[in-house]
């Protein structure tokens, strides 16, 4: 009742207004949705007036007084903060945010991203990554895709149960979904690629997970009516991690892809990207190889002349290159794109007889030429099978030839087969190069990009499997999110009141129910071997489900259709064509030929192509389109059940895509039909993490106790989740952490906290508290971690003192024994030095005493002839030559050979006169510097004199002794050694 009195009052405003940044007016362009809004307006406010009630005079006052300080509304990050949550608050607030330029804002456990249709480089830089990366709480910070990026990153991390995570981002075509899944990969492949081992392999994983948006872009996006860029197939993308969160691969799901649009496009609407990329991109040799030449146009190429973003050949060219596709695979996929290109130019006439097969129209021959050489195949096959239809009647073949629309038909299956071929072989290709082994990785975190919710002027098959997608994942989050956690309330025991919600199953139920819906009447009449009939499948439609109250029929319409209402609103989609699009028929013959070509690319794709035609002989056997999209959806689904998912709401600000322009009834529509105030009301009001008891005691227990988690982690009782046995230990830990908040709280048993409440198996908690229980923790075990480390160092410091003292006895000892044995080898170096010197030495004095036998001889020989001196002088060495008479000759036997072999010997003369000194000098004949000794005279201080001639006046000679026994110690022949009698003197001075 709350939330229909909500819509009502705010559908009094007057929503037709449009508001941007400016504060300029300005009106819907789109007249049919504009329609479909006020039809939705007038039904929601004429179900508001059966109540009969008026509204809430309080309500009012609260919304007044709230919306009255606009300046602050752009300052709420978070929409749960605003009271009264109602459509008008929500609206303003996110009105004024985008206003200020900030698009982000956080709605409970839901992001909305505005899309501001112009670029702002700044916010999606590497730095901002870094900064939310590295931030100990990144919801601190302003609400970013970042935020949403890091939780899941950090819950692989932490190993939250489940582990696996998926990132979902939703919206209408143009609301920025291909944007945020790109900021998402750029995110992992930036901060799950920070560390230095094995950079290379960690470089190239990064670097091919990037470059494949490129290629998907390329080969799978094309412009529309509501987005330059929107995405015609569905794409799950993992992003693989290993053990230390490190990413090491990644793989590719697509879904539904339109190939449709390679043969047929909307008004105003252009073909996949790629097309355009070579036209506009290649170069003259490129056109030649493929050709193209620069003045053709071609039929599947509507608005040409437009220019877009997207139409760049080169970053397609250098993603193909860093996926590892050569030069000769990339020269094959562009010369089958270009045969596809001359192929839609080939038209048909009506045949001149009627039995013949349909002619080609004017330069139609040329075009089909280049598309056999392009594609490798026979001209004349390709022709046939164009315009002849093969029938099989028993065992014989017929050739019937086609009408002019079945060439046509015939035509337009060929291209959709082969592209739609060559998108899945380019989806395997990516994934073999960037895909890890599954022993390499352990967990993954999904990108979710599907193709937003459509509603054209005609809808077909295409349009109802993508909303239908948009339905289940709708479903998904009403699922997970709005009924199942409301649920778990009431059975947990919360004092909850429900609040209301709108719940899509009816719509589900319709399309996919059992067992009569539109897919199962869609698969059975496709089975039928017989033509389609669209106005009788109608009328079996309305026959079968007309009790369901989310379909209906305009009676006065004349085109076969029916009309489905949508969680978004209400879309009539038209039969005409939709058996044939569900069948998906490909002709053998077409099979065939493309089975003959001699290029190797177009061969493989075909090599098992046959499969399927060869079964739609049995109707058990035809796999329909329908029925492929259904089974990878539930498969899908079925991943998105077993992980964490995290939901981003991408919303389109205005349908015409101008920047920074707010539309407020385009933005209204688009939040209530996801269920944005839904979602506010039940994250403000109830709690968004829930945690089993036993979990959060293993995670939490050591806030207070150690035992008590080893004892829990010990107990196999059932009951081990019961609040009887693991309640006070739980609201133990709970208030430790509520008494830093508030000191003095404690969490009794009955009590109904903001914060916390403990349920019969869960602990149910709020976002805050699960950051203060994080914290605390973090604190704890840095604490624990602290008295680790001190035990550890002080056991280290002590291992280091034992081995510094064994190795400081080790080393004494290796000293003691090397000294040991250095002394010993001296010993022995000395006794042998002592045993040859002492031979040596006898072996010198036996010479000696020969040598003194023969002076003596002479001696007493010239005794008789000389004077004899003064003993006391010959006892001192010293000789006085004055007292000699003339002449008188002194033999300088003794002395000069004694001086020559004394190693240090002190010479003192005493002469007058620079004749006697160099007399003396001659008289001795020894050299005036010798290399063991010098001579010093009392003139010039160094010098030799001589004794030979007769000096005048009187010269004193004063000889030391030499300190050795013998002046030659080494016992070697020299020509200068002095031996024998001459020691002898030097032994007697």
């Amino acid at each position: 009742m709350a939330n229909v009195k909500q819509k009502l009052l705010f559908r009094n405003k007057d929503v037709s207004t449009v508001i941007n940044t400016n504060g300029s007016d300005g009106s819907l362009e789109k007249p049919g949705r504009l329609n479909r809004q006020k039809e939705k307006v007038n039904g929601l406010t004429e179900k508001a007036q059966g109540f009969g009630k008026p509204l809430n005079d309080s309500l009012e006052v609260d919304i007044r007084d709230f919306l009255i300080d606009e300046a602050e509304l752009h300052t709420y990050d978070d929409l749960t903060k605003v009271n009264p949550v109602t459509p008008s608050t929500v609206l303003k607030c996110l009105q004024a945010r985008y206003s200020a330029k900030v698009f982000y804002t956080h709605a409970g456990c839901t992001l909305i991203a505005l899309n501001p249709f112009q670029p702002i480089p700044h916010l999606y830089s590497l730095d901002v990554m870094r900064e939310y990366h590295s931030a100990p709480q990144p919801q601190e910070f302003k609400p970013h895709i970042f935020i949403v990026a890091e939780e899941a990153y950090r819950n692989v991390q932490g190993q939250v149960e489940p582990m696996n995570q998926s990132l979902v981002v939703s919206g209408e075509s143009g609301a920025g979904k291909t944007w945020t899944s790109r900021c998402l990969m750029k995110y992992y492949a930036t901060v799950a690629t920070s560390s230095q081992k094995s950079q290379n392999t960690v470089e190239k994983i990064e670097k091919r997970v990037l470059d494949s948006n490129p290629i998907m872009e390329a080969f799978g996006n094309a412009c529309t009516l509501r987005n330059s860029n929107s995405s015609r197939f569905g794409k799950y993308i993992q992003l693989q991690l290993n053990g230390s969160q490190l990413l090491v691969g990644a793989s590719v799901h697509t879904y539904l892809l339109e190939k449709t649009r390679v043969a047929i496009q909307a008004p105003n609407e252009r073909n996949f990207h790629i097309f355009y990329q070579m036209v506009k991109g290649a170069t003259d040799k490129q056109r030649l190889d493929w050709m193209l030449p620069l003045e053709q146009d071609f039929a599947w190429l509507p608005l040409a002349e437009r220019t877009l973003e997207e139409d760049c050949l080169q970053e397609t060219m250098d993603a193909m290159i860093n996926l590892g596709i050569d030069e000769a695979k990339r020269a094959q996929i562009f010369r089958i794109l270009a045969g596809l290109l001359q192929l839609g130019n080939v038209d048909f006439s009506l045949a001149s007889e009627e039995a013949q097969p349909c002619d080609l129209e004017g330069h139609s021959e040329g075009f089909l030429q280049k598309t056999a050489a392009l594609l490798q195949v026979p001209l004349d096959e390709l022709r046939s099978c164009l315009t002849v239809r093969n029938l099989r009647a028993g065992k014989q073949n017929i050739l019937k030839p086609c009408s002019r629309s079945e060439c046509t038909v015939r035509r337009d299956c060929l291209a959709k087969a082969i592209y739609a071929r060559l998108f899945d072989w380019l989806v395997i290709l990516i994934n073999n190069s960037m895909c890890a082994d599954t022993s390499m990785w352990c967990n993954f975190i999904g990108l979710l990009d599907v193709y937003g919710f459509e509603c054209f002027l005609l809808n077909n098959l295409e349009q109802l499997c993508i909303n239908y997608a948009n339905e289940k994942l709708q479903q998904h989050f009403v699922a997970h999110y709005l009924k199942a956690q409301q649920e778990e309330y009431v059975t947990e025991g919360l004092q909850w009141s429900f609040i209301r919600y709108q719940d899509n199953q009816g719509c589900l139920d319709l399309i996919e129910g059992s067992p009569s819906s539109i897919f199962s009447l869609l698969n059975e009449e496709c089975r039928l071997n017989r033509a389609s009939d669209a106005k009788q499948f109608g009328v079996r439609l309305q026959k079968e489900l007309s009790d369901n109250a989310n379909i209906s029929w305009d009676k006065f319409s004349k085109e076969p259709h029916f009309t489905v209402a949508h969680y978004a609103g209400r879309v009539s989609y038209q039969i005409q064509g939709m058996m044939g699009k569900n069948k998906d028929p490909v002709p053998p013959e077409l099979t065939c030929l493309l089975q003959k070509s001699q290029d190797s690319l177009l061969h493989s794709l075909f090599a098992d192509g046959d499969l399927e035609s060869e079964g739609s002989r049995g109707h058990s056997k035809v796999i329909t389109v329908v029925s492929k999209f259904k089974n990878s959806l539930e498969s899908l689904m079925k991943i998105l059940h077993s992980t964490t998912p995290h939901y981003t709401r991408c919303i389109k600000p205005n349908p015409d895509c101008r920047p920074l322009t707010f539309k407020r009834e385009e933005v209204i529509a688009q939040l209530e039909a996801c269920g944005i105030v839904e979602t506010i009301n039940i994250s403000a009001a109830g709690f968004p993490i829930r945690i089993p008891y036993c979990s959060f005691l293993q995670r939490y227990g050591l806030i207070t106790n150690y035992r008590l988690a080893a004892q829990m982690n010990r107990e196999n009782s059932p009951e081990i989740n019961d609040q009887a046995v693991l309640g006070p230990a739980v609201k133990d830990v709970v208030n430790v952490v509520l008494e830093r908040l508030v000191p003095n709280s404690t969490l009794s048993p009955d009590d109904n906290n903001d914060m916390v409440h403990c349920g019969r198996t869960k602990v149910f908690l709020t976002q805050s508290l699960l950051e203060m229980l994080e914290d605390r923790r973090n604190r704890v075990r840095s604490q624990k971690a602290f008295c680790i480390q001190c035990c550890w160092r002080r056991y280290q410091q002590h291992q280091r003192s034992l081995r510094t003292r064994a190795a400081t006895r080790i080393q004494a000892g290796l000293r003691s024994w090397r000294v040991r044995s250095e002394i010993k080898k001296w010993h022995k170096a000395a006794t042998v030095i002592q045993t040859k010197w002492r031979r040596w030495r006898a072996w010198m004095d036996a010479l000696a005493e020969a040598e003194l036998d023969d002076a003596e001889d002479f001696m007493e020989e010239e005794s008789c002839v000389l004077p004899k001196m003064d003993p006391l002088l010959r006892e001192r060495g010293s000789v006085q030559l004055d007292s000699i008479q003339e002449p008188v000759m002194v033999r300088s036997w003794p002395i000069g050979l004694a001086i020559a072999s004394a190693p240090t010997i002190t010479v003192s003369l005493t002469a007058t006169g620079f004749q006697r000194i160099m007399t003396m000098m001659a008289c001795l004949k020894i050299p005036f510097r010798h290399d063991e000794y010098k001579v010093e005279t009392n003139q010039f201080e160094q010098g030799v004199a001589s004794i030979r001639a007769q000096p005048r006046g009187s010269i004193k000679m004063h000889l030391q002794r030499s300190p050795l026994l013998y002046a030659d110690r080494h016992p070697v022949h020299k020509a200068d050694v002095v031996t024998g009698f001459n020691q002898i003197l030097l032994e007697k001075t």
